[in-house]
């Protein structure tokens, strides 16, 4: 199954019409197109289309799966928001103001803990953790692998694409369980099959986060487990412009245009 991955759409309506598109459109092992949707949190918070992103979503019906995220928890007051900086709090407060019953309504029904589909473990922050902890660091990647059976965990959160590979390894005579960090490759798919385990983080497809403003995503072929990291330019103006018409942080309108 030709599996589209998604993460951190952020309301950012902007860059998931084009990464929708980009990966309807763009070849993947020889085909054209995706079966299912697999989205692994934070659809609001940040931008300026919440209720926009989540209507788009919706007329995906049964072909997609989504999980939710610290902000689509924050907007629903399920987090507090004292523990977000200044400007996503008040990106929060404003989402929850411009949510409608029905977007209101799909963020309450997102599932809260990992979910299962065959090999993939499929969570927003860590397995341990799934609303908020950051893997950023092999060590936390390390510890997070005890909380997952499968051979892949897909995470996103951090807004940052990565693999975290762990694997026992002999060392100086000791067998060890050695965690590493791989960058993205972008110009070839990635066979994920080995004497290891992987923690895969798409990236961010509303507000990337790794210097490229790009918005980043991933095909995946759950059946030959192959992986293919994309990044697509999207007119980011359009989704400044319109978070000045709302009036949220000028920093997050900035970032948009640098990838921080």
């Amino acid at each position: 199954m030709r599996v589209l991955v998604l993460s951190d759409i952020h309301a950012n309506l902007t860059a998931l019409e084009t990464v929708l598109a980009h990966a309807e459109k763009t070849k993947f092992l020889g085909e054209t197109g995706f079966q299912q949707v697999w989205c692994l949190g934070d659809v609001v918070g940040y931008g300026p289309d919440p209720n926009e992103c989540v209507a788009r979503l919706r007329t995906l019906g049964d072909d997609l799966l989504c999980v939710a995220g610290n902000h689509d928890w924050a907007v629903l007051d399920k987090l507090p928001v004292d523990d977000f900086n200044p400007e996503a709090r008040r990106a929060v407060l404003w989402t929850r103001e411009q949510l409608t019953p029905a977007s209101r309504a799909f963020l309450e029904e997102l599932p809260d803990e990992p979910l299962v589909r065959g090999d993939f473990t499929i969570t927003h922050a860590s397995p341990r953790h799934p609303i908020w902890e950051y893997i950023i660091h092999p060590a936390t990647a390390r510890e997070n692998f005890a909380f997952f059976d499968t051979p892949y965990c897909l995470i996103g959160h951090t807004h940052v694409p990565v693999i975290f590979l762990c694997r026992q390894e002999t060392q100086s005579g000791e067998s060890k369980n050695v965690c590493r960090a791989l960058a993205p490759l972008y110009d070839k798919a990635l066979g994920l099959a080995g004497e290891h385990r992987l923690i895969l983080n798409p990236g961010s497809v509303g507000q990337p986060r790794d210097s490229d403003p790009r918005a980043a995503y991933a095909m995946l072929d759950t059946e030959q487990a192959i992986w293919h990291y994309r990044r697509v330019p999207y007119p980011y103006e359009l989704t400044q412009a319109r978070m000045r018409t709302a009036n949220l942080p000028y920093r997050l309108i900035a970032r948009l245009a640098y990838g921080w």
